[in-house]
């Protein structure tokens, strides 16, 4: 299915997962009760994480994160078509959410965790939509060796995007003080400028979960 359970296939990129078995439905405000409790029973399947009431994804959104044996490991927003990082930063909004928690067979799965452009770091959406480090801790210790390599790239290539962003900004910022010549060849942001730049640039996401 594109987006969410039975989809109509028309989006991109595609999520495709089978409907699961419904282990439970209900209105959560802290979202780390679900990412918690699919940890703890090293759930594989996926959650629908539906806002209540939000302006900004005007209250019809609805965001599916997969996990495999606990750990998250996709995430889209089926109103945006976003997937990744971007779609937990749209979900990331005060809640209540309506959540539904599905078990699905590991090989339903297989094809949808194939998709790059919709994976999350295992401790991303702790971080992102719960805010809570000690369950960001927990669901790193979970996560096999491999997806803490893929966090790590994820991370590296966030720093990478907000520094090019500061570089491009301080050129604007040069262009209009007529100081262009000033930043020919070596007014680059040097590492410690671009790090401190990518530490101002970073969100922190608080969400709530149901």
């Amino acid at each position: 299915m594109s987006g969410s359970p039975e989809g109509d296939g028309s989006a991109s990129p595609t999520l495709t997962v089978p409907r699961g078995t419904l282990l439970r439905s209900r209105v959560v405000s802290d979202v780390g009760t679900t990412l918690s409790r699919a940890l703890d029973r090293g759930l594989t399947g996926y959650a629908t994480l539906v806002p209540q009431e939000t302006l900004l994804l005007s209250g019809k959104a609805r965001g599916v994160l997969t996990f495999e044996d606990g750990v998250p490991v996709l995430a889209y927003n089926t109103v945006t078509d976003s997937g990744g990082p971007d779609a937990l930063a749209e979900l990331a909004v005060p809640g209540p959410y309506r959540v539904e928690l599905y078990a699905v067979d590991r090989s339903g799965l297989a094809a949808a965790h194939e998709e790059e452009s919709l994976r999350v770091a295992p401790d991303a959406a702790a971080t992102e939509l719960a805010d809570d480090a000690a369950l960001a801790e927990r669901t790193r210790d979970a996560a096999p060796g491999e997806r803490l390599r893929d966090g790590d790239d994820e991370d590296d290539d966030r720093i990478d995007a907000i520094r090019e962003q500061a570089r491009a900004e301080a050129r604007d910022r040069a262009a209009e003080w007529g100081l262009d010549d000033a930043l020919d060849g070596s007014a680059e942001l040097d590492g410690d400028d671009a790090d401190a730049a990518a530490g101002d640039g970073a969100v922190s996401g608080g969400a709530v979960d149901r």
